[in-house]
């Protein structure tokens, strides 16, 4: 018998603190969110600009994987923002 496949959420929350529920994105979410409809952006391009300091905040958790805040990446898309 074959194990059910592992479904991937959109995100994960954890908790802080002081209890509040705080929205991690897993960082293919986030790829996915700043591609367009030929796919995501390239990972390779999400760490160059983490290399030259363009890219969202990220939480690097103990196991080596990132994740990005929700209203870190909102707030970075809102200083990118250009007007009409």
């Amino acid at each position: 018998m074959t194990a059910p496949a592992r479904r991937v959420t959109p995100a994960r929350v954890a908790t802080t603190p002081d209890h509040t529920r705080r929205e991690l994105l897993p960082l293919a979410v986030v790829l996915a969110e700043l591609g367009d409809e030929q796919g995501p952006l390239a990972r390779s391009t999400f760490d160059d600009w983490r290399a030259k300091g363009r890219a969202p905040r990220v939480i690097k958790l103990p196991n080596g994987q990132l994740r990005v805040a929700r209203p870190d990446l909102n707030a970075w898309l809102d200083t990118r923002a250009q007007a009409a």
